[in-house]
């Protein structure tokens, strides 16, 4: 699993999102953005508003 950090823009105001996504799936495409539109085990548990979405990164685990 890696963890990847989503910030989405609501109205003005900026708000972020930490989720934990696998990386056998991250490996696999060659853009986060398509993991989180178009991967079927992803979407099946997450949910993500792709018009308030500004960045998406995979993050070190602490």
């Amino acid at each position: 699993m890696r963890t990847v950090r989503l910030v989405f823009a609501d109205e003005g105001e900026f708000h972020a999102e930490t989720v934990r996504l696998p990386a056998d799936r991250i490996d696999s495409y060659d853009r986060l953005v398509d993991v989180l539109r178009e991967e079927p085990s992803v979407t099946r548990q997450l949910y993500v508003d792709m018009r308030r979405l500004v960045s998406a990164r995979v993050v070190e685990d602490e």
